[in-house]
Parts: structure tokens; sequence; C-alpha cells
């Protein structure tokens, strides 16, 4: 790990990053990195929602460093608002380097999921237990 900076939240998510996930010059493709954050952001939010949730938007997110093949990418959530029926993560995206015992931060962004009942209609978000 780095010594100046350090996660911030729950680990949520962690997945390797693979060949197939990659350019012809071995950089993970952001889209990609993305899709895990978005997938953590789901989880998360989907268990204080205590139910489904959806997508609403993916704001200030920026690339700070590339993702290689063979990186370990760990997502990290933290919750920093529940309105109504709506709940927002700051999600940061690490990769832990191949065969080192580095970790550095790729990227964050702000996610908000909207929580939904069975017909997709916004519901409000229960309150914590």
């Amino acid at each position: 790990m780095t010594e100046k900076a350090k996660p911030t939240g729950e680990l949520t998510l962690r997945t390797l990053a693979m060949p197939a996930d990659a350019n012809a010059a071995g950089d993970i493709f952001g889209g990609w990195v993305m899709a895990q954050m978005d997938l953590a952001s789901g989880i998360r939010a989907a268990e204080r929602a205590r139910g489904r949730v959806v997508t609403a938007a993916v704001k200030e997110m920026a690339f700070e460093l590339p993702v290689k093949i063979g990186d370990t990418l760990n997502i990290y959530t933290e919750i920093t608002r529940v309105g109504r029926s709506s709940i927002t993560l700051m999600v940061e995206a690490w990769a832990q380097r191949a065969r080192h015992r580095m970790i550095e931060k790729v990227t964050a962004g702000t996610f908000i999921m909207v929580a939904l009942d069975e017909e997709g209609r916004p519901v409000p978000v229960p309150a914590e237990e």
C-alpha cells in the first residue's frame, strides 16, 4: 500500500483484471473498471435498501492510473447519503499490482442508486437497524 493514501469505505468487491478486459497495450478498459464499481455500488446499496436498486447517476469520475492485466481490482464503497428512495455512495477503485504488495488508487466516483419495488417504482429506503 502506498504510504500516503489509504482506501476509504468498506471493501465490497475484489476481482482479477484479465486479458479479455484489456486493450492491445495491456491496459484494462475504463468501462470495465466502471462496471465493477457499479456492481459494488449495487451490492452495497441493495444491502442498505434491503431490496432491489438501480443506478440513477454516476458523477465526478476521473482515472488517475491505469489497471494492468493481472492486477487485483479492489472496490471500496461508503454510503454518504440516504434520501427518501436514493442512496449516494462514494466509490473508490484501487489496484493491487500483480506480484507486488503495493496498492494504488485508480479512480473514484459518486454513484447514486435508487430503491425500487417489484414493479420498478421508487420506494422509500427503510430506516437503518
